[in-house]
């Protein structure tokens, strides 16, 4: 075990010396957002009442990596598949990069293997929740569309 901030963990993520599976990635973004347990601590106080919503990432298979899509973003269907049950696959023959070029509204884990993933949020959190902070793992650059 070692305790470390968000940004250490990210940074020792990208440097291979630990993984994490992309939900945690993603909260480790947004947990960002707070300099410290205080800050984080009103914050959560300030917006407990405000509601949550419940969401399953969607698995888009590119032809160069994978996209999992989160509720806002505009590959996101309309009736996503909440128990596993319906084995839903979305796949493109497009690469990721076109994907992201081709998009507008995102909310999304870039995943170009098991060490290389990147979070593109521009949309509005609902309940007053918090964005993660927009990082990626390599040096691809899909920011001029966010």
């Amino acid at each position: 075990f070692q305790w470390s901030s968000p940004p250490e963990a990210i940074e020792r993520f990208k440097s291979q010396e630990v993984w994490f599976p992309p939900p945690q990635f993603y909260e480790f973004c947004r947990l960002c957002n707070f300099s410290s347990l205080r800050e984080l601590e009103k914050f959560s106080s300030a917006r407990a009442l405000e509601g949550c919503e419940r969401w399953m990432p969607v698995m888009l298979s590119a032809s160069d990596g994978f996209i999992q899509l989160l509720p806002g973003d505009e590959l996101y269907p309309e009736d996503p598949d909440y128990t596993g049950e319906k084995k839903t696959i979305m796949s493109t023959d497009k690469k990721v990069e076109n994907l992201m070029k081709e998009g507008g509204l995102f909310h999304r884990i870039v995943i170009k293997n098991v060490n290389n993933l990147a979070v593109y949020v521009n949309i509005q959190a609902k309940y007053k929740h918090i964005n993660p902070l927009m990082v990626k793992c390599d040096n691809s650059d899909y920011s001029s569309r966010l």
